[in-house]
């Protein structure tokens, strides 16, 4: 079964982002994957791991009902992730999308699904938009604080 268009397009644009967070961390040192511009602040090896988690709990676990066994508070906390482990973690989760949305289809965007992190009801529609959402405004932290750390 060919996945619809309207799915195959919203992996090409989340993998367009993605794309923009590897150029983002392309040939940083480590230094720099864990450094934060300010307490209280995300390091770009964090920025990667906690939206590719959130990915998979809202696209995995909520639309497609593959549990995620997520950690989210051990995704602030990462630390010593070359750039090629950051990598693999998206060449990984593009792989899982793939599977998770292939029987997925257009009558299920207005399905309802349980959020089991806070016990919330959503849309299928409404899960994969947030995750799009997420993720996309995590991509342009990585890229301001990869600006940051490369101006200091």
């Amino acid at each position: 079964m060919t996945m619809e268009t309207f799915f195959s397009e919203y992996l090409t644009n989340l993998q367009e982002i993605h794309q923009e967070m590897r150029t983002a961390i392309h040939g940083l040192p480590a230094e720099a994957l864990d450094w934060t511009p300010a307490p209280e602040m995300n390091s770009p090896a964090v920025l990667v791991v906690h939206s590719l988690g959130a990915e998979r709990y809202w696209i995995g676990e909520v639309v497609a009902g593959i549990a995620s066994l997520r950690d989210r508070e051990a995704e602030f906390l990462v630390r010593d992730q070359a750039e090629a482990e950051l990598i693999s973690r998206l060449d990984e989760i593009e792989a899982f999308h793939q599977q998770a949305l292939s029987a997925i289809t257009l009558t299920s965007l207005g399905e309802a699904r349980l959020s089991p992190r806070n016990n919330r009801q959503v849309t299928v529609a409404w899960a994969l938009s947030h995750a799009l959402k997420h993720t996309s405004l995590h991509a342009g932290h990585l890229q301001v604080t990869v600006q940051l750390w490369k101006a200091r």
